[in-house]
């Protein structure tokens, strides 16, 4: 059975993997980090810099380089949290959520883990989650693992 592990690097992805270890460790994972190209373009924009949406092919190596150190640590977590696992990074094409749906289907995964921002109200409202996204458009098994408390 393989499982498929949404990693972004968040404490609440850290958590994810955590919990999923104590429900299923021993079984097959694969985590995914998912480079989202217009995310980066906006980040940029934001900054007052003017970006075209393609990257220099300096800048696209060494995205892709920082996508693949954070599958792999992600991929350590999951290890250390009792999985047998392995990195996986994929240019997100539309949404992240769809590409994680869509390597789900290529793996044919079991279940998909994913943690969650904890956005509530308004917020949810008008972002949506891509846990939300993943739930609802998913034809497998999604475990939603919740953000951890915040010491208050």
């Amino acid at each position: 059975m393989t499982i498929l592990i949404a990693y972004d690097g968040s404490d609440d992805a850290k958590a994810a993997i955590e919990a999923a270890g104590r429900l299923l460790q021993g079984d097959r994972a694969v985590v995914l980090t998912v480079w989202e190209r217009l995310a980066m373009t906006a980040a940029h924009a934001s900054m007052g810099m003017v970006v075209s949406p393609e990257l220099t092919a300096a800048e696209d190596q060494a995205v892709g380089e920082a996508m693949r150190h954070l599958a792999d640590q992600g991929a350590e977590l999951a290890r250390k949290s009792g999985f047998t696992a392995t990195p996986r990074v994929e240019l997100d094409q539309v949404a992240i959520w769809s590409t994680i749906v869509d390597v789900a289907a290529d793996l044919d995964a079991a279940l998909i883990v994913t943690g969650t921002r904890g956005l509530g109200g308004v917020k949810s409202l008008l972002l949506g989650s891509t846990s939300d996204r993943v739930v609802h458009h998913a034809d497998r098994p999604v475990l939603v693992v919740p953000a951890p408390a915040k010491d208050e």
